[in-house]
């Protein structure tokens, strides 16, 4: 899986128009048997999911753990929202939560690795799960070249791309289907219109016809009710007479019911689900008694129950492979892993939660053994000096910690000695030797991961061989265990070994967040530089440490103590409410030029990273949430409205002469 920028978006449709991005290979091309020319890799469509569960499930139970990755549409909905310097703890796992909601997960690799004591070698699985949703999501067009230039098989994946339903929806789901079937089934609306009153009598007319001739033993007639794509015919429905009803709209159904409810005691409206399509069927039966009648109304709602109950069951797909992983409490290997694993609770357990404790908390029910190999190789010396400080990507770890495939030719490296044989094996073909593989396609990049993660946990000293040893419990592992890197370009990393978080348990950031002034919407032409000379002329030329671009149209402002930001959010609220001299000449105008400036401490940029809204420019975005420009509320309590005017009033005659004092002072330390 990539992390790198990725803009602008685009509907799913319009990027994948061009006729470059679809692989001219088809489902039934797909090869799942291991071949001497392309790495063995088990390609998972609709078509050989449910056959490929059975083994699957096989697999895991007897693994030691199990490697994953994943592919998907886009990482970043908008620039600003892309890892930066200045993004607390909370606000980082915002943008995490943006990104798993916002975008579709295309591929999902499963490597489970087992240790065979006999041939003294770990066994992979690898499997590539082509998996595509039924909902709407969003693409960015750069990510659709990247996976194209990987020759990603789009063809696959929208035509034959496994469906899923998380928890939660399948809850929800159910809970309709309970709730639809608690409805009670007379309808109380009235007849208005007279197209509705006539049709009505021209039921009643026919269903008495109807009726009549059952009871006589005539050939009940099966005449149109007065619309040519209307038509009625006399069938069988559980043993029982009945006129199957086609062509009638739901209105006109809902005036048959309630003509059949005011008039016929002894004919009953069902509508049943046909068992083998997604056809729905409409009948008028006849039953000969009232306990006839309650027996088939609970027979034509069990029927209706159990066919809505296999289509859920139907509709989970993909996600049986998670319950697996999850049921079995398997530990779960990644590489730089916080958005593999925020995708898997998005798409396959339910909502992400408002924050980032919460999510903590919540994972660990779901899947309580996490490694994250990126954090393996960094923090780790000895690994740390084989990677020599290169890049810690996927492909360069697997270079580094497992030559035996990139590099054969490297065999006489004192590294390898301690080095895991690890062999492929695809439906019933295991092999030692093979190629490397397509990297990122899910299902490599898993076994990649899983092949480092093997090599660590050798070089850590465990023996496979042991028969008591569990690699997510041993002590060895305690230390790199849960602990998934929050921001790589930061360094922060969110801690899973707790059931719950606080803050304490983050890594302490270097900037104190209540320095920070958030400004945005100010004139184009000014930048950084500018802004900060701005400020510095109205507050001293130490007053600013750093300005950082959020994008063209917002900066972050980091001064040197939280007191300046309070009195620059003041003094800016001061200079837009008077319309004095003082407007002008201040520093601070060139930034509150054109009156549209927005300001607020951080805690107005976590309130806009935390909707759902995603508008490319950071100025959209505030305007559109509807974050205002806003001072510190007082310490000792907030100020009445009448308490803020009358500060405006005072303190407007004084600006003048406080601008004047503090511009002496900074000649005056010019001149020193």
């Amino acid at each position: 899986m990539r992390r790198h920028k990725r803009w602008p978006l685009r509907p799913l449709g319009s990027a994948l128009i061009r006729s470059r991005f679809f692989c001219l290979s088809s489902a039934a091309e797909i090869a799942t048997t291991p071949t001497t020319e392309a790495f063995p890799l088990k390609h998972v469509t609709r078509s050989n999911f449910e056959r490929t569960l059975n083994d699957l499930r096989t697999h895991v139970k007897a693994a030691d753990f199990v490697a994953i990755d994943l592919e998907m549409t886009g990482v970043t909905s908008a620039p600003w929202r892309d890892s930066l310097e200045f993004d607390r703890y909370d606000v980082r796992y915002l943008k995490v939560k943006d990104s798993a909601e916002k975008f579709a997960v295309v591929q999902f690799g499963v490597c489970p690795f087992r240790w065979d004591s006999h041939t003294h070698s770990f066994v992979s699985h690898p499997h590539n799960f082509f998996i595509f949703p039924r909902q709407e999501f969003l693409c960015q067009t750069t990510s659709i070249d990247f996976l194209a230039k990987y020759q990603f098989d789009f063809n696959t994946c929208i035509h034959e791309g496994i469906s899923y339903l998380s928890r939660r929806q399948e809850e929800d789901a159910i809970k309709m289907l309970y709730d639809e079937e608690g409805v009670v089934e007379a309808d109380d609306f009235k007849l208005v219109r007279l197209a509705h009153v006539l049709f009505a009598e021209r039921m009643k007319n026919k269903l008495n016809e109807w009726r009549s001739d059952l009871l006589h033993c005539r050939n009940a007639s099966s005449e149109s009710p007065g619309s040519s794509t209307q038509s009625t015919e006399t069938v069988f429905y559980h043993m029982r007479p009945a006129l199957s009803l086609k062509g009638f709209t739901s209105h006109q159904l809902r005036v048959i019911r309630l003509v059949l409810g005011k008039h016929f005691r002894d004919l009953v409206y069902i509508h049943a689900n046909d068992k083998s399509s997604s056809c729905s069927q409409d009948f008028v039966v006849y039953t000969d008694s009232q306990s006839d009648k309650a027996n088939l109304l609970k027979e034509a709602k069990d029927e209706r129950k159990g066919v809505a109950e296999r289509k859920i069951q139907s509709a989970i797909g993909f996600r049986q492979v998670i319950d697996l992983l999850s049921s079995e409490k398997k530990l779960i290997v990644g590489h730089n892993s916080i958005l593999d694993i925020a995708h898997v609770y998005s798409k396959f357990v339910g909502p992400l939660p408002s924050t980032a404790e919460e999510f903590v908390a919540s994972i660990r029910d779901h899947f309580p053994y996490i490694v994250d190999t990126k954090i393996l190789v960094n923090v780790n010396p000895m690994l740390h000096q084989r990677m020599k400080k290169s890049s810690t990507s996927l492909s360069s770890a697997f270079s580094s910690l497992c030559p035996q495939v990139e590099l054969p030719s490297r065999g006489s490296d004192s590294f390898l000695q301690q080095r895991v044989k690890i062999d492929v094996q695809v439906d019933n073909v295991r092999c030692s030797k093979w190629n490397a593989g397509g990297k990122h396609e899910a299902g490599y990049d898993a076994f990649m991961t899983g092949c480092i993660f093997a090599q660590a946990c050798s070089h850590l000293g465990f023996d496979f061989n042991h028969p008591s040893v569990n690699i997510a419990q041993d002590e060895k592992l305690e230390k790199y265990i849960n602990r998934l890197y929050l921001s790589w370009a930061r360094g922060d990393i969110i801690d899973f070994r707790a059931s719950h978080s606080n803050a304490e348990n983050w890594r302490v950031s270097k900037f104190k967040y209540e320095k920070i002034v958030l400004i945005w919407n100010f004139p184009r032409k000014l930048n950084a530089r500018e802004i900060k000379e701005c400020i510095c002329k109205a507050f001293g030329s130490t007053s600013v440490t750093s300005v950082y671009h959020l994008d063209d149209t917002a900066v972050f402002v980091l001064f040197k103590n939280s007191e300046l930001v309070s009195e620059f959010l003041k003094i800016k609220e001061q200079l837009e409410s008077d319309d004095g001299p003082v407007t002008v000449i201040h520093p601070l105008s060139k930034i509150l030029e054109g009156g549209k400036t927005g300001a607020a401490d951080y805690e107005a940029y976590k309130e806009i990273c935390s909707s759902h809204i995603s508008k490319v420019l950071f100025s959209d975005q505030a305007e559109t949430v509807g974050v205002k420009s806003r001072t510190r509320p007082d310490p000792k309590g907030e100020a009445s409205p009448e308490t803020e005017r009358r500060e405006k009033t005072d303190k407007a005659s004084d600006l003048i002469d406080a601008f004047l004092a503090n511009r002496v002072k900074v000649e005056a330390a010019g001149i020193n």
